[in-house]
C-alpha cells in the first residue's frame, strides 16, 4: 500500500489509531499494578497470539518509511535492463571498452591460478569474461543482477562450442551482497568487475566484500573493479555544462562519491572512490591487496584517438599497449581513471 499511495497517505489515515496504541502504552507503563485500571489495560493491549508483540507507532512509521526508500539496487537493475545490448558489447568497442579489456585480460593472464581452478564471475553480465576463461579451461559460474544481461550469457554459452560451454558450471541471477547459493571456501578466484561502484552505500560494500572472502579459499584471488570520482565529474560537466553545478551533481560526486542519473538508460547508482582508500576498504577485510591497476592505463583519455592508430599503425598500438600495461600501476594516474582493477587475495593464515 506505501508503494501504491505513498508514505503519507498511509500515515495520516493511520494516525489517530496508531496515537491510541501510543496513549494506551504509556499509560499502561504509568499504572500501578494494584491499580483496578492496570488489568483493564492488560486485557486491551494483549496481543491475539501468544509472544507476539504490539507495534508501537514509531515502528509503525519505520516500516511505511523503509517500504517507500527506494530499493538502490532496482535502479541498478534497470539500467542494466534497458542497456543490456549496449552493455553486452562495450568491451568490444574500439573507442570505448577495447583498450579496458586487453589489460584486464593481461592482468589475470598475470595472477590467476592454472585452470581448472574454479572460479566465480560476479556481476559477469553478458558473460564475456566467462567465456575468456571457459576458453582457457577454467571452471566457471557467472552471477549477475540483470535478467536481462543474464540471458544474453545464456545466448552466449548456448553457441560456443560444446568443449568450452561445458566449463561453465551454471549462469544465475544472484546479489554481490548476498552469495548464501555458494558454500564456504568454494571458489579458487572470483572476478567481481561492476558490482563495487553500484554499492553506495559502506554496509552494502562491506557486505559485498565479506562474502568475497568467504567463498574464496584460502589463498584465493578477487579481481574487482571499482570506479574514481573525477573521470566521471568531467565528463558530467562536459555533458551538461552549468546544470552539473547548479544541480548539486558536482558537489555529490565530489563530497560522497555519489553519481544518479535518472534519465532511462542512463549510468546510474554509481559509487565513486577515491584511489588512496581502495587498499584499505579490502586489506580491512582481510584481504592482501597485490596491485591497483589502472584499468586504460594512461590511454584512458585518448581511447577514439588509440583505436584510430590500431588500424592505422598496428605496431606502434601494441607497443602502446604494452607501455599501458607496464604502468598502470603507478599511482598518479590513478584518479583520472576510468576504473582500477584491483588484485587482493585471501591469505592462506589470517593476518593482524
Amino acid at each position: 500500500m506505501a508503494h501504491r499511495f505513498g508514505a503519507d497517505a498511509i500515515l495520516d489515515s493511520h494516525l489517530p489509531m496508531l496515537d491510541l496504541v501510543d496513549m494506551l502504552a504509556r499509560d499502561y507503563q504509568a499504572t500501578d499494578p494494584a491499580d483496578s485500571r492496570h488489568g483493564q489495560y492488560v486485557r486491551r493491549m494483549k496481543p491475539r497470539q501468544e509472544g507476539r508483540r504490539l507495534p508501537c507507532r514509531d515502528s509503525i512509521m519505520r516500516s511505511v518509511t523503509r517500504a517507500t526508500e527506494p530499493d538502490p539496487v532496482a535502479a541498478v537493475r534497470d539500467y542494466y535492463q534497458q542497456s543490456a545490448e549496449r552493455e553486452a558489447n562495450r568491451l568490444s568497442r574500439p573507442a570505448d571498452g577495447a583498450i579496458e579489456r586487453e589489460l584486464h585480460a593481461r592482468a589475470l593472464e598475470d595472477h590467476l591460478p592454472p585452470a581448472p581452478a574454479r572460479i566465480l564471475d560476479n556481476g559477469g553480465g553478458p558473460g564475456t569474461w566467462t567465456l575468456w576463461l571457459a576458453h582457457r579451461g577454467y571452471q566457471v559460474t557467472l552471477t549477475d543482477l540483470s535478467p536481462a544481461l543474464l540471458d544474453v550469457a545464456r545466448d552466449r554459452v548456448a553457441q560456443a562450442p560444446q568443449q568450452y560451454a561445458a566449463n561453465v558450471e551454471s549462469v544465475t541471477e544472484a546479489d554481490a551482497r548476498d552469495l548464501s547459493a555458494f558454500p564456504d571456501a568454494s571458489f579458487d578466484a572470483q572476478l567481481c568487475l561492476g558490482p563495487f561502484y553500484h554499492l553506495t552505500s559502506s554496509t552494502d560494500r562491506e557486505l559485498a566484500i565479506r562474502e568475497a572472502h568467504r567463498v574464496l579459499r584460502p589463498g584465493g584471488l578477487l579481481i574487482a573493479t571499482v570506479m574514481p570520482r573525477y573521470m566521471r565529474l568531467v565528463t558530467t560537466v562536459l555533458e551538461h555544462g552549468s546544470a552539473a553545478f547548479t544541480t548539486g551533481t558536482v558537489d555529490l560526486i565530489l563530497d560522497e562519491g555519489r553519481y544518479d542519473d535518472p534519465r532511462p538508460g542512463r549510468f546510474t547508482g554509481g559509487y565513486l572512490t577515491r584511489p588512496d582508500n581502495v587498499a584499505e576498504l579490502f586489506e580491512d577485510h582481510g584481504f592482501r591487496v597485490r596491485c591497483v591497476l589502472a584499468s586504460q592505463g594512461i590511454l584512458a583519455w585518448a581511447q577514439p584517438e588509440v583505436a584510430a592508430l590500431a588500424q592505422r599503425d598496428p605496431g606502434a598500438y601494441q607497443r602502446l599497449l604494452n607501455v599501458a600495461y607496464r604502468t598502470a600501476s603507478d599511482p598518479s594516474i590513478h584518479g583520472m581513471s576510468g576504473h582500477l582493477l584491483i588484485v587482493a587475495e585471501r591469505p592462506m593464515v589470517p593476518f593482524e
